[in-house]
This record gives structure tokens, C-alpha cells and sequence, in this order.
């Protein structure tokens, strides 16, 4: 079973190979300007509490955090979008 950096290292040797360098070169600049702008240290962390929240799920119904974790653990998985 591959490890998850094993995946990871597929990943980027696959954009390596799908992707210009020029997009590539503006991908990790982007990147290291976001990290430098010091916005990791705003950003929530693995394992943190947050306040209650409500979000609209992948049907369009409005879920309460508070709903979800009186199920048991909650796992909030954020996607950036497209590039």
C-alpha cells in the first residue's frame, strides 16, 4: 500500500510532466508568496476546535456543525477549486 507521500510524489511527478515549465514556475511562485505573506499562520491547523458553523452541503441543504458532531466525529474537508 502506498504511503500518502509515495501519492504525493505521484502527483507532482505527473504535473511535472503534464504541466509547462512556465505554469509550473508560476505555480510555485504563487505558492511561496502565499507562505511568505504569512497566511499559514491565520489558517486553521489539523485538529483544531472551531466555532459552531452551518454549511450547505454537496445537496444544497443547510447542515449545522452542531448536528453533525452530536453523530460523532466531523471531518471538514475544504477544496481550493480549479487552477
Amino acid at each position: 500500500m502506498a504511503t500518502l507521500e509515495d501519492k504525493l510524489k505521484q502527483i507532482r511527478d505527473g504535473a511535472a510532466k503534464r504541466l509547462p515549465e512556465e505554469t509550473r514556475a508560476t505555480m510555485h511562485r504563487a505558492t511561496e508568496e502565499l507562505r511568505s505573506s504569512g497566511i499559514l499562520d491565520a489558517a486553521i491547523k489539523a485538529g483544531a476546535t472551531l466555532p459552531p458553523f452551518s454549511l450547505t452541503n454537496a445537496h444544497g441543504n443547510t447542515v449545522q456543525s452542531g448536528d453533525l458532531l452530536a453523530q460523532g466525529a466531523v471531518v471538514l474537508t475544504v477544496f481550493r477549486g480549479s487552477w
